[in-house]
């Protein structure tokens, strides 16, 4: 059974119930509201007429004369029901008009107590009234004085809620069979047009299964439903697969290239290297330059490894810590470790020491990596002669570390683009690695509970990265480690300003 089957089935059968309950509902107290107030209206109507008939029988000295027959044809009227005017003794009851089968036992009953009660019969339910006439004399039709003459006064309806509740049936019964109609096609028309805008995503599913990312775009779906939300997300998907093989397939691209930069460097240098022992005249200089290109060579392989094994720790969700990291001293320690590299491109790294111990929550290899990223994708920038500038600091309820240079920069348009996998900006100029740095670096930052972002430069050359990070104090922390608001000039927004400097040398 299909989906819309079973759609238009539910709606059905949820309706049918729905209509049942309230007919039980309904119907059922209806009559027995009705019935109730029929018969009280019976009695009531009774009761009101026993004084007349008493003192009219009493002037007729019990004789059953057309004024009585009038009061009986009113109250028949008023009670649009059946009355009988019985005459009993304490032995014998006797039908005088009226009900043709009057419940005997009733009427024994109200004869033997004088008291009025409740009656039934195949004539219907009513009430019996006793009728004791007021006048003294003797009955015309047997010689027993007035006084002792008993009547009983019946009044019986046949039903009396019925025809009301059949009008109320009757109009229920063709409203029920107009709902389930309406019902019947709303629930085509829905499950129509749900099971059409199913199938199409369905169909879409299987061309993407089947073509992957080069299958047909989803239709759009405009509806603003689950299945829409559907659609929308089935369009989204496709695309951003379609973003990850051109990442991938630019990936391969660029890691063939840069892969095959290197090993073609490494092999033609050991085949050189290798032919000169051979010949056994070996030039020690030239030796020490093929070494050192084929060290540089190694470390740009190093590099794309250290990367690659970083994204896949992070897509692996390797756990990381949160513990204080004074990122001032971390920062010194990890420009030091480019020194070396800083010297032979001519390029000075000023790391600004702070008023203070920076103090910030995270792990601190994962700060430190950050921070090694940042270095070095400004190293690879900067032209010679400038300075990189690194900077720990306190801003607001956060600790930041600023690297800043005075490079190429980013285009307006490129600064999210850059933290992208995979992605470079178009300012390279040939230089820069694989575009993994920055996309790790981001994600690090986050899974810190901090963020790794490119500030906003006024003027056209230069980047400065911050990484912002919570801030936490070590446990029994004093004097000299409390956070400080820095509201310098180089706020976010400011090309990095010249403040004082502590060179990294080969000593720090």
């Amino acid at each position: 059974m299909n989906l819309r089957t079973r759609l238009l089935l539910a709606l059905l059968a949820t309706s049918a119930v729905t209509l049942g309950v309230a007919a039980l509902a309904l119907l059922s107290p209806l009559q027995a509201k009705l019935d109730s107030q029929s018969r009280d209206a019976v009695k009531g109507a009774a009761l009101a007429t026993r004084q007349e008939l008493e003192t009219k029988l009493g002037q007729t000295r019990g004789s059953v004369t057309p004024d009585v027959d009038d009061i009986l044809d009113t109250l028949s009227q008023r009670t649009d029901g059946r009355v009988g005017l019985f005459t009993a003794d304490q032995r014998n009851v006797y039908a005088f008009s009226g009900i043709t089968d009057p419940n005997a036992d009733d009427l024994r009953q109200v004869v033997a107590s004088g008291k009025s009660r409740g009656t039934s019969s195949r004539d219907g339910n009513g009430y019996a009234v006793a009728i004791a006439p007021h006048a003294k004399g003797v009955n015309v039709d047997r010689d027993i004085p007035v006084a002792d003459q008993f009547f009983v006064l019946m009044v019986q309806k046949s039903d009396p809620g019925g025809s009301a509740v059949d009008v109320v049936r009757s109009a229920f019964l063709t409203a029920a069979v107009f709902g389930l109609g309406v019902a019947l096609l709303l629930g085509i028309a829905l499950s129509t047009g749900l099971s059409r805008r199913l199938g199409r995503l369905r169909r879409s599913a299987l061309a993407l299964a089947r073509d992957g990312v080069n299958a047909p775009t989803p239709p759009v779906d405009d509806g603003r439903d689950e299945v829409g939300d559907l659609a929308r997300a089935l369009s989204s998907m496709q695309q951003a697969l379609k973003r990850q093989e051109e990442a991938r397939r630019a990936f391969v691209a660029t890691a063939s290239h840069e892969l095959r930069t290197p090993l073609t460097s490494l092999q033609g240098n050991l085949e050189l290297l290798l032919e000169d022992l051979d010949a056994g005249h070996l030039d020690v200089e030239d030796a020490g330059a093929v070494l050192r290109g084929g060290q540089e060579q190694l470390r740009r392989l190093a590099n794309l490894a250290s990367e690659l094994l970083d994204l896949s720790r992070l897509d692996a969700g390797v756990e990381l810590r949160h513990e204080p990291v004074e990122i001032g001293e971390l920062a010194r320690a990890v420009a030091a470790e480019f020194a070396l590299r800083a010297d032979a491109r001519d390029v000075t790294l000023d790391v600004v020491p702070p008023t203070g111990p920076v103090w910030a929550s995270g792990d601190p290899g994962a700060v430190a990596r950050v921070a090694r990223i940042l270095i070095d994708n400004a190293l690879r920038f900067t032209p010679p002669g400038e300075a990189i500038r690194i900077a720990a600091k306190y801003h607001g309820d956060r600790a930041t570390l600023e690297v800043a240079d005075r490079g190429p920069g980013v285009p307006m348009d490129e600064h999210d683009v850059i933290f992208e996998r995979f992605q470079r900006g178009s300012r390279t100029g040939g230089e820069g690695g694989f575009g993994l740095g920055l996309a790790i670096g981001r994600e690090l930052a986050r899974r810190l509970d901090g963020e790794l972002a490119l500030a906003t430069q006024t003027s056209s050359s230069g980047a400065r990265f911050v990484l912002t990070l919570p801030i936490e104090m070590p446990r029994g922390s004093g004097d000299g480690s409390e956070p400080e608001d820095d509201h310098d000039e180089n706020e976010a927004g400011d090309a990095p300003a010249e403040a004082p400097t502590l060179r990294a040398t080969r000593d720090v």
